[in-house]
């Protein structure tokens, strides 16, 4: 191909690239701001709300900067439910609009005054809630018509009326108001008539706004009171459903035991009891964070209650689902936390994915395990007396955050038989001359149920040996987080082996009886058991102790517990233990030399049926066999 031609050819392959601009076709606004913008349509009230108390406190910023002149007068926001009209009004006393200013924030969707004035007054605007310049229009959610009547706070501003039956269309011209701020009426539509009911629109405020720094009034309160002779009077208050100064706002040094723990009663009005301690959390750097958290009493219950913690953005409730910020283990605390930094979806409904979730997380979490740590040097008797509640919370946080476990496993306390609390350390330092085995280990040996297991424990208490309570729901997956975290450190539940095998030394006892005779026993109880999961072992014990025993394996008794304990879908595994026969018991000579086989057979079953007993494992016709079988060796 000629050169010319080549070059020809490249350039009708050239494509001419034009600038443009997205437009978005208007009509198609308000059916997405229906339908799809905000999760729950009764958020309409929590955005409206907000909005006043915005420009409630805009008023104020510009009046402490004095460019707003004289008094303020009432800056209350008020609600009003007037159902002959079919209408709900939201009213302030705030910053109020021009023509220029409706026209602007209104009829401009997604133009937000509080981000214009948020970076005017960067350092004085940290009270102004909104963001995005959408939660007016979630109005049309619930109202088929909206009306603004607004005055501006600015001298010499005329009143606006502004009206829309949500469509593109609207009406704007002089408006009636005469004092300053605004007023938003809406016109409720037919598939919205439930909000028309006084107990609805309190239930929503108090959900929403309970918190709000501005104080709202809905309705009135009318209280009689009788004086001394019987004649009554009457008086009518405003109905403020909410606080504006709740106890997170405030500073620590502020506040009493009794104020946090009136303000525990006033998030849930329906507990009684009182919350074991509590976090203030004051965070302004590297984000912005306040809150409280409190430690419920949970008596052994590891329930996580999810809808206990709220989130807060500048006082406005957000959503009770906290699961990105706040670990799971934390789930089991109740409170509040409070951030404008945690970023959420337009809708401020949910949260969205931000570094910042995580390095709030991770503080929180890093908070609570400082203030345990501190209770624990600070005050140990008032921390052990708080162990039952505090434990569960604890060892849940040290299988579930790695960080956590190393900041809390040095304060984490077991309890022996008579309830003496021991770090684990202590434990060590106290058990480690009677129950170190030949391999150098120190063996704590546990009890997971002090009634069933009590001839076990017994054993263990003969030969000196201090058994530890490790009883709380969570304990079986704590003590494996043990045994792999503390090298030097081996755990035994009671019934796990034969007492002079639980720490086992170099030390070794002979039987008294030859193979013949230990096949012939071995045997006999074999058959008692069948084949399965029960493996007969004849060991040679102490004459003076048991017989015949039940131990349960530990490996295989703690995987089975997990395996319950998580549902893993495997099914209930078949329980494994084994039926140990001591040959140096004097009663086997007995059983041997017994020329009556249904007599040996008998012995031998009332021996097996009362290990079975001792691990609470006898039951229903067996049960019913051993009893009857009792009273015939005893007539």
């Amino acid at each position: 191909m000629p050169t010319g031609m080549r070059i020809a050819y490249v350039v009708e392959k050239i494509t001419i690239m034009q600038s443009g601009q997205i437009r978005t076709d208007v009509d198609n606004i308000f059916p997405i701001i229906k339908k799809f913008l905000y999760s729950d349509q009764e958020i309409f009230l929590r955005e409206l709300v907000s909005n006043a108390v915005d420009a409630t406190q805009k008023l104020k910023t510009l009046s402490s900067k004095g460019e707003v002149k004289g008094e303020l007068g009432d800056l209350r926001v008020e609600v009003k439910v007037d159902k002959e009209a079919n209408t709900i009004t939201i009213s302030d006393m705030g910053i109020g609009m021009t023509e220029d200013e409706v026209n602007k924030y209104i009829n401009q969707i997604a133009f937000s005054s509080a981000q214009e004035f948020l970076d005017k007054y960067q350092d004085d605007g940290a009270t102004v809630i909104g963001h995005f310049g959408l939660g007016f229009y979630s109005a049309f959610m619930v109202a088929n018509k909206v009306e603004i009547q607004t005055l501006s706070y600015k001298e010499g501003s005329k009143p606006v009326s502004w009206e829309c039956e949500g469509d593109p269309n609207y009406k704007i011209g002089e408006g009636t108001k005469t004092e300053r701020g605004t007023d938003i009426i809406l016109h409720i539509a037919d598939d919205a008539k439930e909000y028309l009911e006084d107990f609805k629109i309190e239930q929503l405020l108090t959900k929403y706004c309970k918190f709000l720094p501005v104080e709202i009034k809905f309705g009135e309160n009318e209280n009689t009171e009788k004086d001394d002779d019987g004649n009554e009077t009457t008086t009518i208050t405003d109905k403020i459903i909410n606080n504006p100064s709740p106890a997170w706002t405030k500073k620590p040094a502020e506040l009493t035991d009794e104020d946090y723990k009136n303000f525990y009663r006033e998030l849930y009005p329906y507990s009684f009891d009182e919350p074991l301690f509590w976090i203030h959390l004051n965070v302004d750097y590297p984000f912005n964070l306040t809150g409280i958290l409190y430690f419920p009493k949970l008596k052994n219950n590891m329930e996580v209650k999810k809808d206990k913690i709220s989130l807060y953005c500048n006082q406005v409730f957000v959503t009770d689902n906290v699961e990105e910020i706040i670990p799971e283990f934390l789930g089991l605390m109740h409170g509040v936390i409070d951030s404008p930094d945690i970023p959420l979806n337009v809708s401020r409904s949910y949260l969205q994915s931000d570094p910042n979730v995580k390095r709030i997380s991770s503080h929180i979490t890093k908070k609570v395990a400082s203030k345990l740590e501190e209770i624990f040097k600070k005050d140990r008797a008032e921390f052990e007396g708080k162990w039952e509640d505090i434990g569960i919370f604890l060892k849940y946080g040290i299988l579930s955050n790695e960080k956590f476990a190393d900041k809390v496993k040095k304060i984490t306390l077991v309890q022996d038989l008579e309830d003496k609390h021991y770090t684990i350390d202590e434990l060590k330092e106290s058990i480690k001359e009677t129950q170190t085995d030949k391999e150098g280990k120190t063996v704590v040996l546990y009890t997971t149920n002090t009634e069933e297991q009590h001839s076990y424990i017994e054993s263990c208490k003969d030969y000196g040996y201090q058994v530890t309570k490790l009883n709380t729901i969570i304990d079986p997956h704590f003590v494996g987080y043990l045994d792999q975290n503390f090298e030097d450190l081996s755990f035994k539940r009671v019934d796990a082996d034969v007492v002079d095998k639980l720490v086992e030394k170099d030390e070794t006892k002979e039987s008294v009886l030859n193979e013949e005779q230990e096949t012939t026993l071995k045997g006999l109880f074999g058959k008692l058991t069948g084949e399965g999961t029960v493996n007969v072992e004849l060991k040679p014990l102490s004459p003076e102790g048991l017989p015949v025993m039940i131990t349960k394996p530990e490996l295989m008794r703690r995987f089975a517990e997990m395996n319950a304990y998580n549902g893993m879908g495997m099914g209930q595994m078949p329980e494994t233990y084994n039926l140990v026969v001591n040959s140096n018991h004097p009663i086997m000579g007995k059983i041997l030399v017994e020329t009556d086989e249904a007599k040996q057979a008998e012995i031998s079953k009332q021996l097996y049926d009362l290990a079975l007993l001792s691990q609470n494992m006898l039951k229903g016709a067996d049960l019913t066999d051993f009893i009857k079988r009792s009273v015939g060796l005893v007539k």
